[in-house]
């Protein structure tokens, strides 16, 4: 059981900038931007005329235009004047009242001032001005460290990643040495835009930057370069990273923990959150730690432990933040919970379009697709507008649900009602809905007639369909392209070996198993986990050294037998192995999902619901074997795998077998 400590102090920023440094005005609450403030060089209380104090009360007061009418008849402006004229146009967002501040200070000869250089570039990123602040850059000559932190961060702003590495070659050549912050814009430079191999390596190089200039004690650099290792999914470079900080605070700990959420390895993020709460007095987790946490009990199936943050929750007094309260929400429907998810909803006092997708998602992974529907209408009926990720929620419940009629209407209605342009995730959704319901041809149309090239999404959607109904001319088409787009992914050539088998064409099955061979691809092994009593077992496909799975397929051989007398048949064409007939059985029966539901049946009372997650496809053998179990031992089984959620009870699926 793990053991949460109560809250002793609130948030605060990071101890390494100064009070004055709002580093992301952006994506944190609007603050008055003192940006890598310098001290001004000139009084700002002695010799002031009156004019001077009174363009800065009135800024002070919020009256710009007022301020502004002044400032023609005020000869000798102070630093202090315009740093106040600029703050006020940022929060009156006025670009063009930031332009009139611009030509008067280079009327009064202080465009040279780094400080107010720093102020003028700051204004514009914050007013979207890209290139207003490029101007301001290459017109100052006097440039210090500071202003080139200041455009660093705005190009980062603006998704300018490249531009900035272009800048930071152009500084270092100056000879100008970068401090905490150069380091900490310039990693964040790359994920600024798109990722990329040749991003991951710019990140490389700062990090090599870092250790060679003794900045490696820096916590807030090693944590943007914690973050993005992560995004580039290098975890074990962050973790690396991580484990040899000096010193970590709540941010460091927080992106550790969303670095094993965001990539798959949700069992290693619950424990690093667990260690956390156990080795820190100060840095207890904060709104973005608990998200991340919710995630993993989420991908897990872990219900309990998510209990037990959402106890924390309370008693931290976060459940007012509404990410926090539709992770909460994602979490209770991943477990298996809908019906508590739908309570964290309707207890909600705002509901974003974030709070409403969460919604629309759980039904849909559940098999709700009317009820998604449904709760899409009532969040546009609500003055929400629908975003992208909507879309994609709504139209995959109608997927899971085969409401093909309904999910082709809602993709139409985005050009039309909403005037959104579907992206590559939408075909995807739309190619997915059409192919399960064996429209494949249709789905075929939809990729021809596409307005953007399709990626690997949307063939990889055609492709499971292919899987499902076995349609192997159409599965070597998408496989043709997706082995041109995704080389390494294995999967593609498993899929395809699977139809193969399928058919019946052992010799193409030979030919598939061979390329994985020779490019040195390896299958993503099945693995499932289960909660009992609050710890998190894991299982892996064939796993004959665990202990624990020994026990559980022993049940799992007298199971068997069993249920063949009572009409199981084991599917044993889809092991893709020249074996026996008897050896390809005893291959099923170690099957990851097996193995848990065993594990579950042995180490949970009568009464308990025994709740299961895979990383992969539930596969047709499993989907078979655990409705036996469900009715001829009496015990209600959730399994959500990477599609959906299956409830098993009386020996019938929620899913009806259409998954």
């Amino acid at each position: 059981m793990w053991v949460f400590f109560p809250a002793s102090q609130t948030l605060q920023p990071p101890s390494s900038f100064p009070a004055h440094f709002n580093y992301s005005t952006r994506n944190y609450q609007k603050l008055p931007i003192r940006f890598l403030a310098l001290k001004p060089s000139v009084s700002t209380t002695k010799g002031i005329g009156d004019k001077n104090k009174l363009i800065q009360y009135l800024c002070k007061q919020g009256n710009l235009k007022e301020a502004l009418k002044l400032l023609p008849h005020e000869p000798n402006p102070t630093q202090l004047t315009y740093e106040l004229l600029i703050l006020s146009c940022i929060r009156h967002d006025s670009l063009s009242d930031g332009l009139v501040v611009n030509r008067h200070l280079v009327d009064d000869g202080l465009d040279q001032d780094p400080f107010l250089a720093t102020k003028l570039i700051s204004m514009y990123s914050e007013l979207d001005s890209i290139d207003d602040a490029r101007k301001v850059f290459d017109k100052t000559t006097k440039r210090t460290i500071y202003v080139w932190n200041a455009i660093f961060r705005a190009l980062t702003l603006a998704g300018h990643g490249i531009e900035v590495f272009d800048l930071y070659r152009q500084m270092n050549r100056f000879g100008i040495p970068s401090d905490r912050f150069t380091y900490t814009f310039v990693l964040k430079a790359c994920v600024a835009s798109e990722c990329s191999v040749s991003l991951l390596q710019k990140g490389k190089e700062i990090h090599a930057h870092i250790l060679r200039h003794g900045f490696e004690a820096c916590v807030h650099a090693m944590t943007t370069l914690v973050d993005v290792y992560a995004r580039f999914g290098c975890v074990s470079y962050a973790s690396s990273v991580f484990g040899e900080m000096p010193t970590r605070n709540v941010v460091s700990w927080s992106a550790m923990i969303a670095c094993f959420a965001k990539n798959e390895r949700p069992f290693e993020a619950l424990e690093l959150f667990r260690e956390m709460i156990a080795e820190t007095d100060d840095s207890f987790p904060n709104s973005v730690t608990m998200i991340s946490a919710l995630q993993a009990c989420g991908a897990l199936v872990a219900l309990e432990q998510g209990k037990l943050i959402h106890g924390f929750i309370l008693r931290r007094g976060l459940d007012s933040i509404l990410p926090v309260m539709s992770a909460l929400l994602t979490m209770y429907a991943r477990c298996g919970k809908l019906k508590l998810g739908q309570r964290v909803f309707h207890q909600m006092d705002k509901r974003d379009v974030v709070s409403w997708n969460s919604l629309i998602s759980s039904y849909g992974i559940h098999g709700y697709g009317k009820k998604a529907i449904q709760v899409f209408k009532d969040m546009i009926s609500h003055g929400v507008s629908p975003n992208h990720i909507s879309f994609i929620s709504v139209l995959g419940a109608c997927s899971h649900a085969g409401l093909v009629l309904e999910g082709k209407m809602l993709f139409d209605s985005m050009v039309s009602e909403h005037r959104m342009y579907p992206s590559m995730e939408h075909y995807a959704c739309l190619v997915d809905l059409l192919g399960r319901a064996n429209q494949l041809d249709e789905a075929a149309k939809v990729i021809e007639d596409m307005r953007i090239e399709p990626g690997p999404k949307v063939w990889g959607a055609l492709l499971g369909s292919c899987r499902i109904h076995c349609n192997v001319e159409l599965a070597e088409r998408a496989c043709k392209r997706l082995f041109e787009l995704e080389p390494r992914n294995a999967g593609n050539y498993v899929l395809l070996a699977d139809i193969y088998a399928e058919a019946e064409m052992w010799d193409e099955v030979k030919r598939v198993k061979q390329l994985l061979e020779a490019r040195k691809l390896q299958k993503v092994p099945g693995c499932s986990w289960i909660e009992v009593r609050k710890k998190v077992y894991s299982f892996m496909c064939v796993d004959e050294f665990n202990p624990q799975s020994e026990q559980a397929h022993a049940l799992l051989v007298k199971l068997s037998t069993e249920m063949k007398d009572k009409g199981y048949v084991p599917q044993t064409h889809i092991v893709l192995y020249d074996l026996e007939e008897e050896e390809k059985e005893r291959v099923l029966l170690g099957h990851s999902e097996k193995l848990a539901v065993a594990f579950g049946l042995i180490n949970t009372k009568h009464s308990d619901t025994i709740r299961i997650s895979k990383n992969l496809r539930l596969c047709e053998d499993c989907h078979s074997v655990t409705k036996f179990i469900s009715k001829f031992a009496n015990r209600e089984i959730v399994v959500r795998d990477v599609n959906r959620f299956h409830h098993f009870q009386d020996g019938v699926c929620s899913c009806g077998d259409y998954w």
